[in-house]
């Protein structure tokens, strides 16, 4: 790296609001210390001068436009502080030679999105929030939900992404003495796949043989509604989808359409689109589900993982490293 480069001094730390917003943004820029000079916003064009000024962007589900990358000629290095990267444009990135990294190898977040993937799963199949809702009304609706209350063991889950989200997914899923199946662009390793029993198949095979069906794929052109209203007319009238990716990996109307129509036992959806999601959304009113707000990554432990993730390697092309985790 050039000694130009390792100058860089001005960091932009752009946290959403629904994610922690200025104060956490102000938390990474304390671990910084006087190495760089890092302003907190909630939006990249809040403080038209420190983005214009920005060799650095780090964004915590902050989108970062065209414009925005524009604004910023003397912008080297955006920082996403996720395994996600669909708010960030990275086209116009790409245009200005500007490299876009995630925190994918760290694993700061798979631990706590397998873990609220099989919460989701387990209040589905013992049907825990219409018992809760019922007892609460002094309704003892056993009667009622005994007929619909499943066990995971012996069934199939289908994963679809086996990076290291969906393979850790997988481990639980073996714990739990189901059958799985797996979808990827490219194949998990012999020793992977053998460990945990997983077998690799196309999309529409997977659609059609799971109980389960669990998304952990990024977003990307190819992958926006994934599941759209022609695929999950393949899923079994008594198959459950769960998705703690990104919102938009569904078709949202196609999915209320189903749920509505009888044609899935369930859903349990931690992701919208857009996010926050609006009081328009289906999904909200849809029967058979749960919700809950993109809370798969957001444990006081993942935070702490994250904001080091990203600030580590911020911090490691600050002292003239190759940035991991780059987009290709």
């Amino acid at each position: 790296m050039s000694n130009e480069q390792n100058t860089l001094r001005h960091v932009l730390a752009v946290v959403s609001p629904h994610v922690g917003g200025r104060a956490a943004g102000t938390a990474l820029a304390a671990v910084f210390a006087d190495r760089a000079q890092v302003t907190a916003v909630e939006a990249a064009d809040e403080d038209p001068n420190a983005l214009r000024q920005a060799q650095v962007i780090i964004t915590g589900l902050g989108p970062v436009t065209a414009e925005h990358i524009a604004a910023a000629p003397d912008l080297r290095l955006i920082q996403c502080a996720s395994h996600g990267y669909d708010y960030v444009d990275l086209a116009a990135a790409a245009d200005r030679g500007i490299p876009v990294c995630t925190i994918g190898s760290s694993g700061a977040e798979q631990q706590n999105v397998a873990e609220q993937t099989f919460a989701l799963m387990l209040a589905l199949a013992k049907q825990l929030i219409p018992a809760h809702t019922a007892l609460v009304e002094a309704d003892w609706a056993l009667p009622r939900l005994q007929q619909s209350i499943t066990e995971l063991s012996g069934k199939t889950l289908g994963v679809i992404g086996f990076g290291r989200i969906g393979q850790e997914v997988a481990r639980r899923a073996a714990a739990f003495e189901m059958h799985l199946l797996y979808t990827d662009r490219s194949a998990g390793s012999p020793e992977a796949e053998r460990q945990l029993g997983a077998r690799r198949v196309e999309l529409d095979e997977l659609l059609r043989a799971s109980d389960y069906v669990s998304l952990h794929a990024p977003l990307t052109e190819e992958t926006r509604h994934l599941l759209n209203a022609e695929r999950l007319r393949l899923l079994k009238p008594t198959a459950f989808v769960i998705n703690t990716a990104r919102g938009a990996l569904i078709d949202q109307d196609a999915l209320a359409d189903a749920l509505e129509a009888g044609a899935l036992a369930g859903a349990g959806i931690d992701v919208f689109d857009p996010e926050p999601p609006t009081a328009a959304l289906r999904l909200l009113r849809a029967p058979r589900v749960v919700l809950s707000p993109h809370v798969a990554g957001v444990t006081r432990e993942t935070l702490v993982r994250i904001g080091l993730a990203a600030v580590r390697n911020v911090a490691d092309y600050l002292d003239g490293k190759e940035p991991r985790d780059v987009i290709r």
